[in-house]
């Protein structure tokens, strides 16, 4: 069976946005001012740099368009699904999440996020973990979602614990240390099954 895209590089053309818990999730557009200064905003902010290596360290507004655009082709081409977490409301920009590494074969991603500074400390990153894995399960027939984050980072550890992403094990050496593509920390491995229960979202009754 051909396998269908679930984006275009025209953020205008891709799949309707997933809504609730209070956010919307949109596809990011490297052509907006306003998406390239978040995006830039989020990969230097020290929390994301202490926690984070991407593959390709850039540090301007044009390094931020250009990561954009690559995770736009990645999208075009079903390998991944990056959104832009904004407030449902205001349409305010609160951080990102996505999914890499799809397979519909095997039916798996893997799941990372991030929230901006003056956004943290509202479940904002459950919230929208919860909202992408029902997404991802419902809409793209995904089975099993994995998440690893470095050891010691324990917001992100209870985000996917709320999330129902249960703790699987520690993969050694997994993840590069901070800043650096020479040396290599360990990292905790979650996940969570499509016919896991969901959990109830913070602030919910």
């Amino acid at each position: 069976m051909a396998h269908t895209r679930m984006y275009t590089l025209d953020p205008s053309l891709s799949l309707p946005e997933p809504r609730g818990h209070g956010l919307r999730l949109r596809a990011w557009d490297a052509g907006s001012d306003a998406d390239a200064q978040a995006w830039l905003r989020g990969h230097l902010d020290p929390d994301f740099q202490r926690w984070n290596t991407p593959l390709k360290l850039w540090t301007d507004l044009a390094g931020a368009r250009d990561s954009l655009r690559a995770r736009a082709r990645d999208a075009a081409d079903g390998r991944s699904a990056s959104f832009r977490i904004t407030d449902d409301e205001s349409g305010a920009t609160l951080g990102h999440i996505g999914l890499g590494e799809i397979s519909t074969q095997l039916k798996t991603a893997r799941v990372g996020y991030w929230v901006l500074p003056e956004a943290r400390g509202r479940g904002v990153a459950t919230r929208a973990l919860l909202l992408v894995s029902r997404w991802a399960c419902a809409d793209l027939g995904l089975h099993r979602l994995e998440l690893g984050h470095a050891v010691g980072h324990e917001a992100s550890c209870r985000v996917a614990e709320r999330s129902g992403y249960r703790a699987e094990g520690t993969l050694r050496e997994a993840m590069f240390q901070a800043g650096r593509h020479d040396a290599f920390r360990d990292v905790h491995l979650h996940a969570r099954l499509a016919t896991d229960a969901e959990p109830t979202p913070p602030g919910a009754r």
